[in-house]
């Protein structure tokens, strides 16, 4: 039983390139934490390698009524948690790990509990080094940690 779990969540989390654009983005590790009742907020982890130098400019889901691009870092003693306004540079060809701790997503005013394995939509924009923007719609499976998902390509 558990293969066929992790086959349909496979299955599920296929993703699906938006648009038809020259920027080619690799999403793999992609998950989301799931909550509690009355919890507002969680975040979404993803490893994004950009084949050429792009800019991770904005993040959305229906379920969330804000996400955000985010940064945690020490400052001094202190663990800040900071909104990123100018973006998320993706270096060209690097992997860029958005994991608790460090750069993540923050879903914000949800709508709904997350409920572990299921699966939540997110859209990333993506915005090359000639200012195309391009979205890349993604399946996130919902969980305490992060999933043995498998990698996905994506090209547009």
């Amino acid at each position: 039983m558990q293969h066929i779990k992790h086959l349909i969540a496979a299955v599920v989390t296929t993703v699906f390139a938006a648009s038809a654009l020259a920027q080619n983005i690799t999403v793999t590790d992609a998950w989301a934490r799931a909550t509690v009742q009355g919890q507002k907020a969680t975040g979404a982890f993803m490893k994004i390698t950009a084949k050429d130098n792009a800019k991770l400019v904005g993040v959305s889901s229906p379920v969330a009524g804000v996400a955000e691009v985010h940064e945690m870092k020490m400052d001094k003693d202190v663990m800040k948690m900071a909104a990123l306004p100018n973006g998320l540079d993706l270096p060209a060809g690097k992997a860029v790990e958005l994991k608790p701790g460090g750069y993540h997503v923050m879903l914000m005013d949800l709508k709904a509990p997350l409920v572990k394995d299921t699966t939540i939509p997110l859209m990333l924009t993506v915005q090359d080094a000639k200012g195309v923007k391009s979205t890349v719609e993604l399946k996130l499976l919902v969980g305490t940690q992060p999933s043995a998902m498998p990698n996905h390509e994506h090209k547009h």
